[in-house]
Formats: structure tokens, C-alpha cells, sequence
């Protein structure tokens, strides 16, 4: 008599790079603020999307956040790869909370 194969469980599929960001509507900003302005506020929001994603991912202490792994999130959530500024405030907010 043959041996029935092994029902493996299927892996939870990764979330799309786009879940993470359409999670709310988009607004326009603001107009009329100086440059600096805008681009320290994307910073902020792409820092939000790569410590949302880490914690996803299992990664909750700030020391386990390298550069490289900071950046490997990034490319798998589909956003552009992060300065070496913004991977110092990915752990920075990681270790907000602590």
C-alpha cells in the first residue's frame, strides 16, 4: 500500500508592496511650505512604513535594524531605498517606545 504524501501547510503569503500604503486615502499637501518642509515630511512617512513593515516582519529591536536589512524591507515593500538619515530614524522610533 502507498504511503500518502505529507500535507505541508502553505506559508502565509507576504503582503503586496502597495497594502501597507493605501491603507488610507491620500490627501494633497499642503501648498506653500518652504522645501525642507516636504521632504522632512516624506521622511517621516517613509520611516512610519518601514517600522510598520519590520515589526511585520518580527524584527522589534532597533539593533536588529541594520542598514541592509532596513533597506531589503524597503525594496519588498516596493518604496525607495532609504538614506543612511532615514535608517537612523527607523531605529530611532523603533526605540521610542522602549
Amino acid at each position: 500500500m502507498p504511503m500518502a504524501a505529507a500535507v505541508l501547510p502553505l506559508p502565509m503569503p507576504h503582503p503586496t508592496p502597495s497594502s501597507h500604503l493605501t491603507a488610507f486615502p491620500k490627501k494633497p499637501l499642503p501648498a506653500g511650505r518652504p522645501r525642507e518642509w516636504y521632504i522632512a515630511h516624506n521622511r517621516r512617512l517613509k520611516t512610519m512604513r518601514l517600522v510598520i513593515a519590520l515589526l511585520d516582519s518580527g524584527v522589534y529591536e532597533p539593533a536588529q535594524a541594520g542598514n541592509r536589512l532596513i533597506r531589503d524591507t524597503a525594496e519588498r515593500i516596493g518604496v525607495h531605498p532609504p538614506s543612511d538619515i532615514t535608517c537612523r530614524m527607523v531605529r530611532a522610533l523603533m526605540s521610542y517606545g522602549r
